[in-house]
């Protein structure tokens, strides 16, 4: 297919299309959610780096931004109820969170894991229901989203080390 709007989402954005675009993003420790409406065939994908802003660096006025998850899905929300539809309508797929760094503390949880854990429950808070998933582990991923189909295309790639341990 042809596709008339073909997107790289780089780190911190969100993007919202029709039938006509592919969305495309890279994801090491970041997550990527798809959201599909399958009557109108729309839909749009975030990528976000954390969870959301740390502690001491309180929101301005200023717009949104994206690469914290709460934001990023405070735009795909403002998105979804312009388009007059509902969470509920929207099939969801989420991505990435895979351990790139170890955590600062073996207390800590590593980034991905923050990151999955938090967009799981928001989602969930927010009436949307996760449908399929590729999440965790060492490598990263490449992601393909076709709006007009709802199919998303996940290519996964461990790190050198891994792959060899797996091959033994």
């Amino acid at each position: 297919m042809n596709f008339q709007i073909d997107i790289f989402l780089q780190p911190g954005e969100v993007y919202f299309g029709d039938r006509e675009t592919r969305i495309r993003t890279l994801l090491g420790s970041c997550v990527a959610i798809t959201w599909w409406h399958p009557t109108r065939r729309l839909g749009g994908m975030c990528h976000y780096l954390l969870p959301q802003r740390p502690q001491g660096h309180p929101r301005d006025d200023g717009p949104l931004d994206g690469r914290y998850a709460e934001e990023a899905f405070q735009q795909a929300m403002r998105y979804i109820h312009s388009a007059g539809t509902l969470p509920a309508d929207y099939v969801v797929k989420m991505f990435g969170g895979g351990q790139m760094l170890m955590a600062e503390s073996a207390r800590l949880p590593a980034v991905g894991e923050r990151n999955i854990e938090f967009g799981k429950h928001w989602l969930a808070d927010n009436g949307f229901r996760l449908s399929r998933e590729h999440l965790a582990g060492k490598g990263h991923r490449h992601i393909v989203f076709d709006v007009a189909t709802g199919d998303v295309w996940v290519r996964f790639r461990p790190p050198p080390e891994e792959a060899a341990k797996q091959r033994s």
